[in-house]
Order: structure tokens, then sequence, then C-alpha cells
């Protein structure tokens, strides 16, 4: 497995993670809602239940979220390497790696730390569709993209 593969796998597993955990999160707070149905009454049986509901809604949000990320993820080929940054390249700038796919967190692979970017961010906005050689600046940092992976 390449360097850029076991990265894609590392970020694909990471998501997954997360997806997995909202969906228990929200599996357990509809069998609490379940539960606390059989077992109270009045006002604060109603109070409860509006809170898990709350909390419900909440956590299918940030599950739809991250369900979003996996689709960009899902969508990434590992093994395409280009000449020109498109999302899914990795790029050695300045003698860091860069990521482009989603915004996650830095992560380290091999001992060389790498950091996904969003190709919206500025500099993924920067890097995208861009070559060996390229020079750019964002906030008074110069970057020279050395290599494309």
């Amino acid at each position: 497995m390449t360097f850029k593969q076991k990265i894609y796998e590392y970020y694909t597993q990471l998501v997954q993670d997360r997806i997995d955990v909202f969906r228990d999160m929200i599996t357990a707070l509809t069998e609490d809602s379940k539960n606390d149905a059989k077992g109270s009454a009045g006002d604060k049986h109603e109070t409860a239940l509006s809170m898990m509901h709350l909390e419900q809604e909440k956590l299918n949000t940030k599950l739809k979220e991250v369900l979003t990320q996996k689709a960009v993820l899902d969508k990434v080929d590992p093994t395409k390497v280009t000449e020109i940054i498109i999302v899914g390249s990795l790029v050695k700038a300045n003698g860091i790696f860069l990521y482009l796919s989603l915004a996650l967190p830095k992560i380290n692979i091999d001992g060389t730390n790498v950091i996904a970017l969003s190709p919206q961010s500025p500099l993924g906005n920067k890097l995208m569709g861009n070559v060996v050689g390229f020079t750019f600046e964002i906030n008074t940092t110069t970057y020279t993209i050395e290599e494309i992976m």
C-alpha cells in the first residue's frame, strides 16, 4: 500500500468511526425515550422527551454532515496520480504534506505529518489545478509545490 493509500484508508476509517458513533448515540437515545415513555408521567416526562428529541435532531444533523464527508471521500481514487492537483491529490509544498479532500485532523503516517485540506480552504483553493513548481503566497508565507502524488 502506498503512502497516499495509507492516508486515504486512515481518513476513511476516521470518518466511518464518526458515523458509527453518531448512529450508536442516536440508537441509545431512541431506546432511552422508549424506556422513559413506559415509566414516567407528567411535565417532567414531557420535558425529558423534548430534550431527548432535540438531542436526536442535533445528532442527526451531525450524522448527515459526516455522511456528506464520507461521500466526498468515496469519490476519491487513492491510486490516481495526476500532474495537476485535484481532489484526492497528496501534495508536498515547503516540506509539508497536504492531502486535498476534506478539512480533517492532522495525522501522522509512517512518521510523517499530513494535513488534510478542503479544496475550498484558502490554501486548498490556491493549490487546486496547479502543478509542480508553482509558487504562491498566503498570509506572507510563500509556498512552492514540490511534488504531487
